[in-house]
């Protein structure tokens, strides 16, 4: 931790980047998806979905979106979640003038409602604070469908009566294109000077491919290996910037560090926050933070 934070308040250190995961919001209550028994996963059996990730294939989607609507019903930021020490301490970050960018997997908004700003954020599994008509294309701003989704129904398009086609959160599905933002990594990772990699297991795959493409060859030991772009990014730097990892296990390549700048601590990442900020004399700052947004 304190190696950690004298790289934080070296001089050099100027263009912090973060990327996140689910496993930063386990503390705000959110469960995870994959957990055995309670994850989010695991509650969308009732509907029979035919495989796990089901929820988030286009095809699945279109002909029964219910279990998509009952899964963004839960996790649409509407306040039943809070953020936590991890996401105020990123914002502690962008205060002190040293975030480039966060880059996030989740979707349940926790970043934005802890005031670290849009511009500063790369949500690369998409948001709830836009949607699209999956028929006519048509776009819509997040809250015109808030109402339909916390009631877990399904959104419709009403631009012409001849439309009447699902309304989809602006979020990624398996096969969709990232966002535009995503594609900042190509400028911002090169300027990286300390890369903070926080509850993610990076081995997130493409299961639509997988399962389509394992029935056509059964090359299921190539296919699992297809991880998805934002997996990849943690090798997007310098090899001489220091990548650290916050999280219960060592993933991807801090299971076996081929760099000497790489850094892992593991445990539970807001107790690890909570040390980190010790270290750089900002729990003051660190709950004043949290304070002033509650």
């Amino acid at each position: 931790i304190e190696d950690v934070a004298r790289i934080i308040k070296s001089e050099g250190v100027k263009n912090i980047i973060v990327m996140a995961g689910a496993g930063i919001s386990t503390a705000s209550g959110i469960p995870d998806f994959r957990s055995p028994g309670t994850g989010l996963y695991d509650n969308l059996q009732k509907y029979k979905v035919p495989y796990p990730t089901a929820v988030f294939d286009l095809d699945y989607f279109h002909s029964n979106p219910k279990p998509f609507f009952e899964l963004a019903k839960e996790l649409y930021p509407s306040g039943k979640y809070r953020p936590n020490a991890v996401h105020y301490f990123v914002r502690c970050l962008h205060e002190r003038g040293l975030l480039l960018r966060m880059y996030t997997q989740n979707i349940d908004g926790l970043e934005r409602l802890a005031g670290i700003p849009p511009m500063k954020l790369v949500e690369a599994h998409g948001t709830f604070t836009s949607a699209s008509c999956t028929k006519c294309g048509k776009k819509y701003n997040g809250e015109t469908i808030k109402d339909k989704i916390l009631k877990g129904a399904t959104p419709r398009c009403q631009l012409t009566p001849l439309c009447y086609g699902i309304i989809k959160p602006d979020i990624v599905f398996f096969g969709e294109d990232l966002p535009k933002r995503f594609y900042y990594y190509l400028k911002d990772f090169p300027a990286c000077d300390l890369l903070l990699v926080m509850g993610t297991s990076l081995q997130v795959r493409c299961y639509s491919l997988y399962f389509t493409a394992a029935r056509i060859t059964q090359c299921d030991f190539i296919l699992s290996y297809f991880v998805e772009p934002f997996a990849s990014l943690v090798d997007s730097t310098r090899a001489t910037t220091p990548r650290l990892l916050l999280n219960m296990v060592k993933v991807g390549p801090f299971t076996k560090p081929s760099r000497r700048t790489d850094l892992s601590i593991t445990g539970d990442i807001s107790d690890s926050i909570h040390k980190l900020a010790d270290a750089l004399d900002w729990r003051e700052f660190l709950q004043e933070t949290m304070e002033a947004h509650e």
